[in-house]
């Protein structure tokens, strides 16, 4: 699938259902997220739609330890030789491949027969290296103006990043719009992740970027307050 940009120097591609994001830094290329297993090729061609070889992709960071964000982490690893990046409460599930947390549906007949569909038997992946922890206040390496955020629910370690250099929020799985803005299908804890869309409301972005679904490329922020108003702070509405 083509590589598509969504702010200046920020690309998501699409693999199907699911998106990883790459990030042209002041060191090189930074990918959001590994997809499934066997995903590395259609990655790398992104890479090389842009102009890119292997050896240019110098970061992966994940969002969050599930089988569709750290599938084909270890591949890429083996080809790249790029530096990782995850949360510490996720750290050893992408270094072994295993220790899955149980996870629970969202409310919704849809989100239960997908959260029933996709999400009950997780894979054992191949291990992979971390090479750094990273939590909330971090500044990242490879540019020094994108916010780490800590956003548990969905994943008790999983981050989003904040870009206010072009108010570009990219959010993983804290929620989806695959059938519309809505609660992703599935949570390790389903009122963490509830209470947190208050916080998301209460940032200033105005294109937003997911795990799965396709970006909101204005107005973001707006859209999530009237999507979730009692989510609102009294300082945001």
């Amino acid at each position: 699938m083509p590589a598509t940009q969504i702010a200046p120097g920020l690309y998501e591609l699409s693999l199907g259902m699911l998106n990883v994001h790459l990030l042209e830094s002041e060191d090189g290329l930074v990918l959001f997220d590994t997809g499934y297993p066997n995903m590395c090729d259609k990655i790398l061609g992104g890479i090389a739609e842009l102009g890119y070889s292997p050896s240019d992709l110098r970061h992966i960071v994940i969002t969050h330890s599930h089988p569709d964000h750290i599938g084909s982490l270890a591949a890429l690893q083996k080809v790249t030789n790029a530096q990782t990046y995850v949360h510490p409460a996720d750290a050893e599930i992408a270094r072994t491949g295993t220790g899955f947390r149980k996870m629970q549906p969202a409310p919704g007949l849809i989100s239960y027969l997908m959260w029933r569909f996709f999400m009950q038997n997780p894979p054992v992946l191949e291990p992979a290296r971390v090479d750094h922890t990273i939590d909330e206040g971090d500044v990242l390496p490879f540019t020094s103006d994108m916010q780490v955020l800590h956003v548990p629910g969905h994943s008790a370690g999983q981050l989003i990043f904040l870009w206010p250099r072009h108010k570009v929020l990219i959010l993983s799985d804290t929620v989806t719009t695959l059938f519309g803005l809505n609660l992703n299908i599935g949570y390790e804890n389903l009122a963490q992740g509830i209470e947190q869309l208050g916080r998301i409301c209460s940032l200033d972005f105005e294109i937003a970027a997911f795990g799965h679904g396709k970006p909101i490329l204005k107005n973001a922020a707006q859209r999530f307050r009237q999507r979730w108003p009692s989510a609102v702070p009294a300082s945001s509405a």
